[in-house]
Protein backbone atom coordinates (compact mmCIF):
# COMPACT_ATOMS: atom_id res chain seq x y z
CA UNK A 1 0.00 0.00 0.00
CA UNK A 2 1.47 3.57 -0.83
CA UNK A 3 0.48 6.59 0.47
CA UNK A 4 0.80 10.20 -1.29
CA UNK A 5 2.84 13.55 -0.09
CA UNK A 6 0.74 16.43 -0.88
CA UNK A 7 2.23 19.01 -2.48
CA UNK A 8 4.26 16.47 -5.11
CA UNK A 9 3.05 14.68 -8.16
CA UNK A 10 4.97 11.02 -8.83
CA UNK A 11 4.98 10.17 -12.56
CA UNK A 12 6.13 7.75 -14.55
CA UNK A 13 8.16 8.70 -17.03
CA UNK A 14 7.52 5.95 -19.46
CA UNK A 15 3.53 6.23 -19.16
CA UNK A 16 3.81 9.94 -19.86
CA UNK A 17 5.92 9.57 -22.41
CA UNK A 18 3.67 6.68 -24.11
CA UNK A 19 0.53 9.11 -23.60
CA UNK A 20 1.96 12.10 -25.57
CA UNK A 21 5.22 12.99 -27.14
CA UNK A 22 5.56 15.72 -25.28
CA UNK A 23 5.74 14.71 -21.66
CA UNK A 24 3.59 17.77 -19.80
CA UNK A 25 4.05 19.68 -16.87
CA UNK A 26 1.10 21.39 -15.11
CA UNK A 27 1.81 25.71 -14.66
CA UNK A 28 3.23 26.27 -11.31
CA UNK A 29 4.78 22.41 -11.50
CA UNK A 30 8.73 21.30 -12.33
CA UNK A 31 9.71 17.78 -13.21
CA UNK A 32 12.88 16.45 -11.19
CA UNK A 33 14.25 13.16 -11.45
CA UNK A 34 15.09 11.67 -8.32
CA UNK A 35 17.46 8.28 -7.52
CA UNK A 36 19.03 5.52 -8.90
CA UNK A 37 15.99 4.57 -11.19
CA UNK A 38 15.84 8.41 -12.03
CA UNK A 39 11.74 8.44 -10.64
CA UNK A 40 10.43 11.14 -12.39
CA UNK A 41 8.17 13.77 -9.72
CA UNK A 42 6.66 17.19 -9.82
CA UNK A 43 7.15 19.32 -7.17
CA UNK A 44 6.02 23.04 -6.74
CA UNK A 45 7.70 25.23 -7.96
CA UNK A 46 7.69 27.29 -4.70
CA UNK A 47 10.43 24.88 -3.50
CA UNK A 48 12.60 26.57 -5.21
CA UNK A 49 12.70 29.27 -2.49
CA UNK A 50 13.08 27.01 0.76
CA UNK A 51 15.98 26.85 2.06
CA UNK A 52 16.28 23.09 2.66
CA UNK A 53 15.47 22.43 -1.29
CA UNK A 54 18.10 25.17 -2.45
CA UNK A 55 20.77 23.05 -0.54
CA UNK A 56 19.62 19.75 -2.31
CA UNK A 57 19.93 22.28 -5.97
CA UNK A 58 23.26 22.70 -4.67
CA UNK A 59 24.43 19.47 -4.05
CA UNK A 60 22.73 18.39 -7.49
CA UNK A 61 24.61 21.27 -9.92
CA UNK A 62 28.07 19.97 -7.67
CA UNK A 63 27.46 16.15 -9.30
CA UNK A 64 25.73 17.43 -12.46
CA UNK A 65 26.25 20.53 -13.50
CA UNK A 66 23.59 22.29 -15.40
CA UNK A 67 23.11 19.93 -18.24
CA UNK A 68 19.78 17.54 -17.76
CA UNK A 69 19.20 15.55 -20.98
CA UNK A 70 15.53 14.15 -19.21
CA UNK A 71 14.84 17.77 -19.89
CA UNK A 72 13.88 18.08 -15.96
CA UNK A 73 16.63 18.51 -12.72
CA UNK A 74 18.37 15.26 -12.17
CA UNK A 75 18.42 15.48 -8.06
CA UNK A 76 21.48 12.99 -6.45
CA UNK A 77 19.47 11.42 -3.68
CA UNK A 78 17.92 8.59 -2.71
CA UNK A 79 13.86 8.44 -3.37
CA UNK A 80 13.61 8.01 0.30
CA UNK A 81 15.84 11.26 1.58
CA UNK A 82 13.73 13.13 -1.38
CA UNK A 83 10.28 12.42 -0.25
CA UNK A 84 11.77 13.01 3.66
CA UNK A 85 12.77 16.72 2.77
CA UNK A 86 9.51 17.44 0.53
CA UNK A 87 7.52 16.37 3.50
CA UNK A 88 9.51 18.85 5.38
CA UNK A 89 8.58 21.34 3.29
CA UNK A 90 4.95 20.88 3.09
CA UNK A 91 4.48 21.06 6.75
CA UNK A 92 6.11 24.71 6.33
Amino acid sequence: MGFRIPGIRRSSFAESKAASKAVEVPKGYLAVYVGEKMKRFLIPISYLNQPLFQELLSQAEEEFGYDHPMGGLTIPCREAAFLDLTSRLNRL
